[in-house]
C-alpha cells in the first residue's frame, strides 16, 4: 500500500450523495480529497455550502469549481461522478482517457446491455463500449474484479438491500428463481436534492406511498444481477415506496424455497442450510450484519453507517421465505459502498474511513 494518500475528486458534490462523499473523504485517512464540483456553488468553499464540515481545517480552502475533465485529471487519480444517469457518462469517458480511475454513483455503467438501458432509462446509452469493462461496484460480490477496475459502477440503494440477501441463497439454489417478490420501504432523500413538489415536506411528512410501478429502473440491475447468481434469468416484482424519513431503506423480500419443508424436521433442516449459507457468504464481511435469534432488521441500527443488515423467517403456512434487510441509503446504498469500492482499488484496508 501507497503511504502517500489517492488524490481523490467530487464531480457533483452538491447532492446528497455528494455530500456524503465529501464528509467520508474528508476524514479518509489514506486519501486527500483534492477537488469538488458543483455549478450551482462554483467559487464558494465547502464551509459555506456545507456548514456542518466547517471545523475541518480543509473545508475553508477547498472551493467548489464548474466541472471540467481535463483539469480534474491533473488534480485527483480517482474520480467519484455523484452526477444523474446520461450526464455521469460524459464526464467518464474522457477521464477514462486521461488516465483516471472512476467510481460512477449514477446508473450509467450498471447495466451490461446498451438494449436494457435504453428500454429502462428511455434513450440510447452515451457509451456503450464501457459497459463491459465496468465492474459493477457491490464488494461483497465482486471484490476480486474491483481491485483490477478502472470503471466501477456503484449500485443502487434498492439494488444492494435486495441483492444481499437474494445472491448467496441463489447461488446456492436455495431458493427459486421464480415469483420472488421485493417490497421496499425508503427516505425521501432517496429522491436526490431537488425542489420536486412530490418531495416537499408537507407532501412526504405523515405519508406512504408506492411509486415507480410496475417497472422501476432499478429492476434492470436486480435482475441482470439475481440473473447471473441464479444461472439463468430472474423476473422478480418489486414495489418501492416513499416514508416520510430522511434517510434509510427497510426491503422484505418473499422467496420459495427450492425444497418443502412440511414437517418440524424438515424445517429445522432447511433453516440451518440457510443459516449457513449466509455465514458462508457473509461471516467475514465488514459491512454485512446476519442477525440471530429475534432480532430484526431496523434502519435505526444502520443509518450513519455503512452497514446492511439481514434477517430471515420460514413461514410453514405459506411455504416461503421471508428475508428482511436495512440500509442507509446514502451510505451503504451509495457514497459509503463507492469508498468501501475505492479502498478495495487502492489496497486500503476495506472499512478504511467508514467505521
Amino acid at each position: 500500500m501507497n503511504s502517500a494518500p489517492v488524490k481523490v475528486a467530487i464531480v457533483g458534490a452538491s447532492g446528497y450523495s455528494g455530500e456524503e462523499l465529501v464528509r467520508l473523504l474528508l476524514n479518509h485517512p489514506h486519501a486527500e480529497l483534492t477537488a469538488v464540483t458543483s455549478r450551482q456553488y462554483a467559487g464558494q468553499t465547502v464551509a459555506q455550502i456545507f456548514p456542518k464540515f466547517a471545523s475541518h481545517p480543509k473545508s475553508k480552502a477547498l472551493r467548489f469549481s464548474e466541472p471540467n475533465s481535463e483539469l480534474l485529471a491533473t488534480q485527483a487519480q480517482i474520480v467519484f461522478l455523484a452526477l444523474p444517469h446520461g450526464v455521469a457518462a460524459e464526464y467518464a469517458i474522457p477521464l477514462l482517457q486521461l488516465g483516471c480511475q472512476v467510481i460512477d454513483l449514477s446508473a450509467d455503467f450498471r447495466l451490461r446491455s446498451a438494449e436494457v438501458y435504453k428500454e429502462f432509462y428511455a434513450h440510447d446509452h452515451p457509451a456503450p463500449e464501457l459497459l463491459q469493462k465496468a465492474v459493477y461496484g457491490l464488494p461483497e460480490v465482486y471484490r476480486e474484479k474491483i481491485k483490477e477496475a478502472s470503471l466501477i459502477a456503484s449500485p443502487g440503494c434498492y439494488p444492494t438491500s435486495i441483492l444481499l440477501p437474494l445472491i448467496p441463497l441463489l447461488k446456492a439454489k436455495l431458493i427459486k428463481p421464480t415469483g420472488i417478490i421485493a417490497n421496499s420501504m425508503s427516505g425521501v432523500s432517496g429522491a436526490g436534492r431537488k425542489a420536486d413538489v412530490d418531495y416537499l415536506f408537507v407532501e412526504c411528512n405523515e405519508s406512504v406511498r408506492p411509486y415507480g410501478l410496475p417497472k422501476h429502473r432499478h429492476l434492470s440491475e436486480i435482475e441482470q444481477e439475481l440473473g447471473t447468481a441464479a444461472g439463468e434469468p430472474v423476473t422478480m416484482q418489486f414495489t418501492p415506496h416513499l416514508i416520510p424519513v430522511n434517510r434509510g431503506i427497510l426491503t422484505t423480500l418473499y422467496a420459495a424455497p427450492t425444497d418443502n419443508f412440511s414437517t418440524a424436521d424438515e424445517m429445522t433442516a432447511l433453516g440451518e442450510r440457510i443459516s449457513a449459507c449466509y455465514r458462508s457468504a457473509y461471516a467475514n464481511e465488514p459491512f454485512v450484519r446476519v442477525l440471530e435469534g429475534k432480532a430484526l432488521p431496523d434502519t435505526k441500527n444502520v443509518v450513519g453507517t455503512n452497514v446492511a443488515e439481514i434477517a430471515w423467517r420460514l413461514d410453514p403456512r405459506t411455504g416461503r421465505l421471508i428475508i428482511m434487510s436495512a440500509e442507509d441509503n446514502i451510505v451503504k446504498g451509495a457514497s459509503g459502498q463507492a469508498v468501501q469500492s475505492m479502498n478495495i482499488l487502492c489496497g486500503f484496508p476495506e472499512t478504511a474511513g467508514l467505521l
